[in-house]
């Protein structure tokens, strides 16, 4: 594997997000887009930044350059001038976006994008998953931006698609009642390389290259509390990352307090900094000696992971259909995963693959390879207990 990073353009205009008010995340109107091959001359990523507060984390397009030629797009990014562009490079060189994937119908922050990207590629396919839902109001998909002549539900059987013989894929689709969580994981053969939505994750140890050209919430993060000052090294940066990590995983991990309104208010008072920019000062976050302990625990030496907040309230809705996901998925000869959050790509196996989805099974037949603390799931465990009481989720159902 052979990878490069494209030097990003320094035009802030070519960063513009005019549509951020559909979906206000950070970093709202202005998001830089770093380009890498992943697999020369074939598989190509995007990434970008959302996140809130300053809990920033990448959100990744992937780019496959066809044999029958020209490109197919996995999980749009905002379609910002600069991303565009880079998107036309590769069109120059290796053909036209013949198509365009969404491969979620309960991701937002993934199915706001494919409008936008499709329009600016008219000639592109719109594959998208099943059960596609809009809240308050299930609307007409036209509705929701995709274009309505080229638009396409993608089949069960992934044979019936014009990239089949190239690209292999599986549905993972739980109705939830109110809406569905899908997720469609596809292989692609020759580079044998398996890309996924959100169901598997891996954590790098240092921040991703796209973080850092902007580091600032990194070194926000890397504080340790409202007084001291932001100063811009490598170890700041890799302390803010992980503290990232934690937050954006576990919401409330327990290595993790919160100072009261009252404290909070004090402490602004004597912060270096009272911008908008740092909040005016306000820091409620204090953090215990043994957060990088949760922070290697969630690292697991970069083993892939199911995310705590799909291990308690999603998945087990239908313990079975995943689990017969993740076995068809495993069938599958992959070598590598791009996921469209975190690391990637990250080296891994079909069995390790597996391992991630044991806490599903009432008598694993693997062992999850370093399972989370159960200190850090408290919360979201929390969570799950009252949204159930509240009648808002339903309690995780048995294997039959």
């Amino acid at each position: 594997m052979t990878s490069r990073v494209e030097s990003p353009d320094e035009n802030p205009k070519d960063w513009l997000w005019p549509f951020w008010p559909a979906l206000p995340l950070y970093p709202y109107n202005k998001r830089r887009t770093l380009c890498r091959e992943v697999v020369k001359d074939t598989i190509w990523t995007f990434d970008q930044l959302h996140g809130i507060l300053y809990t920033i984390i990448p959100i990744r397009m992937t780019v496959i350059k066809l044999d029958a030629g020209g490109l197919l797009v996995y999980a749009p990014v905002a379609a910002t001038p600069e991303c565009v562009r880079l998107v036309k490079e590769l069109v120059a060189q290796h053909g036209e976006v013949k198509y365009i994937i969404l491969p979620t119908s309960s991701g937002l922050e993934h199915k706001v994008f494919v409008g936008p990207f499709a329009r600016c590629f008219p000639q592109a396919q719109v594959w998208i998953a099943p059960h596609q839902w809009s809240f308050p109001w299930n609307m007409p998909l036209s509705w929701l931006g995709f274009p309505q002549k080229r638009t396409h539900i993608l089949p069960e059987d992934s044979s019936q698609v014009p990239f089949a013989d190239e690209l292999d894929y599986a549905i993972l689709d739980i109705n939830l009642g109110r809406g569905s969580f899908v997720e469609v994981a596809i292989f692609h053969k020759r580079s044998r390389t398996l890309l996924v939505t959100d169901t598997v994750l891996s954590i790098p140890e240092d921040p991703p290259a796209i973080s850092q050209l902007d580091p600032y919430p990194l070194l926000f993060h890397a504080r340790e509390n409202a007084q001291q000052r932001i100063t811009d090294n490598v170890t700041n940066r890799r302390q803010g990352w992980q503290r990232i990590c934690l937050f954006a995983i576990y919401f409330r991990p327990s290595a993790l307090q919160l100072t009261g309104l009252g404290q909070m208010l004090r402490d602004a008072t004597q912060a270096q900094d009272h911008s908008p920019k740092a909040y005016f000062g306000l820091f409620p976050f204090r953090w215990q000696e043994n957060w990088q302990q949760s922070f290697t625990a969630l690292r697991g030496h970069g083993r892939p992971f199911v995310a705590p907040i799909l291990q308690t309230l999603i998945l087990p809705q239908a313990p079975n259909r995943v689990l017969n996901w993740v076995n068809q998925v495993a069938k599958w000869d992959f070598q590598q995963i791009i996921a469209c959050h975190f690391d990637a790509p990250f080296a891994t196996s079909p069995n390790e693959f597996r391992q991630a989805f044991a806490f599903l099974e009432k008598n694993p037949s693997s062992v999850s390879n370093q399972p989370l603390l159960e200190t850090d799931m408290q919360f979201i465990q929390e969570l799950e207990s009252n949204l159930v009481q509240r009648g808002i989720a339903t309690p995780a159902k048995n294997q039959v």
